[in-house]
């Protein structure tokens, strides 16, 4: 069967704000000092499939960016404009019905656009195999992350570890766990992280929805109906802001029977905030990741993040500093997930132009 990439990018990145903004978010970032954040995702998938394959779920509002971002890389029309955000089953439900209805079926391999890997061709070898096994068995893949730490931070997929086969029947998903009970998941040899990304055909993921969100399936025979007809724009349009907003793990993967993981080690991180940066810097011999143009005095511990100015600091530890072209962010490390409480705070003071 033909592979196809399905890029999940509809996010606004709000934890990076001040860098992410509503029309140039997370994705549409070179945050790594390489490329920007999508391209990545691009070239990484395109080590097992064509780019002509390779499909970008995104916000409407963030098109003609990502098709300036991304137009050596995949077909214009292959940027599916969301009217609305749904969350992960309107977003993956979409992109199957597209496959299906104007290409046939295939194996789509689902990312988030923002991932960091580390080891890319361990993770194409990993990709091979699950892709492999979602042609042989009519099952939803997930590929979870071989712990390296009791981390609080990820959700955790319980594994049958007494299954010989390559992908595991998954026995429950977890929540983000304290730190003893995750201490007690990476003991017991039986848990993987969540990390999002999924493998399977894109008629065993449509037969899914028929059978366990009904409501999301309906609003998507309708568009389906319409695909490839001169009624198809609309028909989207009128149909996609009324589909239920449900996460594909809470709608699909935690109900689903016929669910693997596949349990791997590739130098995966989930880039989703701020905190996370040294994830794609090196820290200084102080603990600090700097990138920008940076003084430090009796700096430790920190993170400097800069576009243009001089950035200074003296006798301070623990903080997130990021400098942009409008705004600037003085943050400690340990809230970072609030920075999008800023973002909130902005949308209610009616102050557009920052967001």
């Amino acid at each position: 069967m033909k592979t196809y990439g399905v890029i999940m990018a509809g996010g606004g990145g709000t934890r990076f704000w001040p860098l992410s903004r509503a029309e140039e978010p997370k994705q549409l970032l070179n945050l790594s000092g390489k490329d920007l954040m999508v391209n990545e995702t691009i070239d990484r998938i395109a080590t097992f499939t064509d780019n002509q394959d390779i499909f970008i779920v995104t916000n409407e509002t963030q098109v003609p960016k990502m098709r300036t971002a991304t137009e050596s890389r995949i077909v214009a029309d292959h940027i599916l404009a969301e009217p609305a955000a749904r969350n992960t089953s309107a977003c993956i439900g979409y992109a199957a019905l597209e496959i299906v209805k104007k290409y046939g079926d295939g194996i789509m391999c689902i990312f988030p656009s923002d991932h960091f890997i580390k080891n890319q061709p361990e993770f194409t070898r990993v990709l091979k195999e699950a892709i492999q096994i979602a042609e042989q068995e009519d099952k939803l893949i997930t590929l979870g992350i071989t712990p390296t730490f009791p981390s609080t931070g990820y959700g955790y997929i319980k594994f049958d570890a007494t299954d010989a086969a390559y992908a595991k029947k998954v026995v429950e998903f977890k929540e983000k766990p304290d730190e003893e009970t995750a201490k007690a998941y990476v003991a017991s040899g039986e848990y993987a992280w969540n990390s999002g990304m999924f493998i399977w055909r894109a008629s065993t993921i449509l037969r899914a929805f028929d059978q366990l969100l009904p409501d999301v399936a309906a609003c998507l025979h309708e568009i389906g109906d319409a695909m490839g007809t001169d009624v198809e724009k609309e028909t989207i349009a009128r149909v996609y802001p009324n589909i239920p907003s449900i996460s594909i793990d809470y709608g699909i993967m935690e109900k689903s029977s016929d669910v693997l993981v596949i349990s791997a080690e590739f130098g995966w991180n989930d880039v989703g905030s701020w905190d996370n940066l040294g994830v794609l810097y090196d820290a200084d011999a102080s603990g600090n990741v700097i990138a920008a143009n940076h003084i430090g005095i009796d700096t430790t511990n920190s993170i400097v993040y800069g576009k243009k100015r001089l950035i200074t600091t003296i006798g301070i530890d623990n903080l997130i500093v990021v400098e942009t072209d409008d705004a600037i962010l003085v943050c400690d490390k340990n809230r970072a997930q609030d920075v999008k409480k800023i973002v909130d705070e902005l949308k209610k003071r009616g102050e557009t132009d920052f967001l």
